[in-house]
């Protein structure tokens, strides 16, 4: 079959369901004195986080864990069965702590699955202006930080032989403009702060990769892999521990004692010393933060063209703030999103924009890479949220004794998934935990120093 270039009208695809927006009222109510946050009917559903069809989400006649059958008490309960909970679940357990895992509908099926699984440490807040918010300090740490976690993901996959096609990578991160003026004073600023890389003009870009643009930042220890196979494997981990999965919704938190009791929808409640929060976008109204901006974002992948890809299938991105990104998958497929928004948010508006924004994002990937052949077969749209500072949001929720959170954010999800899983770890050991402050729930993520 002939392919169509890059940018040539390609089929609007499948026709999508229109879904309800979320919407997540609360109330309180008072028991014995103790102070009780109950939820009513969340109407988000796993729908609602993704739109469109993703290379990763395949039924594979999954029948999804077990309700609970009585009450139940452990040391941990993590809230939330996709990439940032399955990475708790297995440092947790790990850690020797009886550890049960809920989630409402199936593991890895809400924005996991529609994760381009980009494993990049570097954050989606340059450096430079980092430091002119929070400090050089402040932000190199931040920022090595965030390289340790996508090195320690990638020696957990290695010694627990998890399959989930996870490769080593390098990352471009490209000049958007025609000056590399800003790049330059980036990869100065990562030099001083200790972090590996190199720059090239636009010759060395070219004739070592073939991209025609002023310049780019070379950096090694990225990888990419395929979130939903992470996912699974990372729970099968904490499951061979002892770890319990079960298919439950958790809808009140009383943490008027020296346990937190979660009550569930079904009736039953499990009683643990710690929880965690591991959500994703949707956030219970136990977390009150103002830092975290909801945003869309698009991607397409094209069919297999494994003759077709960059130098080693480097992970891409760009110097601004809407950035194109893009991958390779190991059979040869190029992946390319963008196109973000934070006004197009609500799950109908923003997959009625699918066949339009994936024309655009073909159009982008043929001006980037003019070799590729976008024949596109899958086009997929997902919610998630940002931060002004790039940061994310994980640490104990204030005024909520034993419940921690863990939000990743932005493009660094399950760099900063891991993160968490080792930040969050730390403090329930009573070991303490660095950048606490940096990432906390209540923190201003607009200061400017």
């Amino acid at each position: 079959m002939r392919r169509k270039p890059c940018g040539a009208d390609q089929r609007s695809g499948d026709s999508l369901p229109l879904i309800k927006s979320p919407n997540l009222p609360h109330s309180i109510a008072v028991t014995n004195g103790a102070v009780i946050t109950t939820f009513e009917s969340d109407t988000t559903d796993q729908d609602d986080l993704r739109g469109g069809r993703t290379p990763w989400f395949a039924q594979r006649g999954q029948h999804g864990p077990p309700g609970l059958a009585e009450n139940l008490k452990c040391d941990a309960l993590i809230v939330g069965a996709g990439i940032a909970g399955s990475l708790i679940a297995q440092a947790l357990s790990r850690q020797g702590l009886d550890v049960v895992i809920v989630d409402r509908e199936l593991p890895s099926r809400g924005s996991t699955a529609a994760s381009t699984a980009m494993l990049l440490w570097e954050i989606d807040v340059p450096l430079t202006q980092l430091t002119e918010m929070i400090g050089f300090e402040r932000a190199s740490h931040a920022w090595r930080a965030s390289l340790q976690a996508v090195r320690g993901l990638k020696s957990l996959v290695a010694q627990s032989g998890l399959a989930c096609d996870m490769r080593e990578k390098d990352s471009l991160y490209l000049a958007a403009g025609d000056t590399t003026k800003d790049l330059l004073a980036e990869h100065e600023l990562r030099q001083r702060a200790g972090l590996p890389g190199a720059f090239l003009d636009h010759r060395m870009l070219l004739e070592n990769f073939g991209f025609t643009r002023a310049g780019a930042i070379l950096s090694p220890d990225a990888a990419d892999a395929d979130p939903v196979l992470l996912t699974h494997g990372l729970l099968r981990l904490a499951l061979g521990r002892g770890s319990r999965l079960f298919r439950a919704e958790a809808v009140g938190f009383d943490c008027s004692s020296r346990a937190v009791e979660v009550a569930l929808r079904d009736g039953h409640r499990i009683e643990a010393r710690h929880v965690v929060l591991a959500t994703g976008y949707v956030m219970p109204d136990i977390v009150h933060s103002t830092v975290q901006t909801v945003a869309s974002s698009w991607a397409i992948a094209t069919a297999p063209q494994p003759e077709n890809v960059w130098k080693d299938g480097a992970l891409i991105w760009e110097n601004k703030k809407d950035y194109l990104y893009a991958r390779t998958t190991p059979a040869g497929r190029i992946i390319l999103g963008g196109e973000d928004s934070t006004t197009e948010t609500e799950p109908e508006a923003r997959d009625a924009l699918i066949p339009q924004k994936s024309q655009t994002l073909a159009e982008k990937l043929a001006a980037l890479w003019p070799r590729a052949v976008c024949e596109i077969d899958c086009r997929w749209a997902g919610t998630f949220d940002t931060t002004p500072d790039g940061l994310p949001l994980i640490g104990p929720v204030p005024g909520h004794n034993g419940i921690f959170a863990a939000y990743g954010y932005g493009g660094n999800g399950i760099t900063f998934s891991f993160l968490a899983a080792q930040l969050i770890g730390g403090l329930i050991r009573g070991s303490g935990a660095t950048l606490v402050d940096e990432f906390a729930l209540d923190r201003d993520g607009t200061t400017i120093l």
